[in-house]
């Protein structure tokens, strides 16, 4: 098991695999038309994608946290 203090680092990590998957997917079909080596070229995709998108989420998510926070209302208590 790792440790719970890793937790916000393995969630950025399964975040962006998930999401740079997703979205290379889509764009590398989009991109070959159906016509090309779908996977070979997707993986190749994804793996860049990630390589970008794992530290952006570390970087960008604290940022959104905060942004959020500004704009919701706190629950009254």
């Amino acid at each position: 098991m790792i440790p719970a203090k890793f937790a916000p680092v393995l969630f950025g990590f399964i975040l962006s695999g998930l999401m740079s998957c997703i979205v290379s997917g889509i764009a590398t079909f989009r991109a070959l038309d159906g016509n090309g080596p779908f996977m070979e070229a997707w993986m190749t995709s994804w793996m860049f994608s990630w390589m970008v998108a794992f530290p952006t989420v570390l970087v960008v998510a604290p940022i959104a946290r905060r942004i959020v926070a500004a704009i919701v209302s706190a629950p009254k208590t």
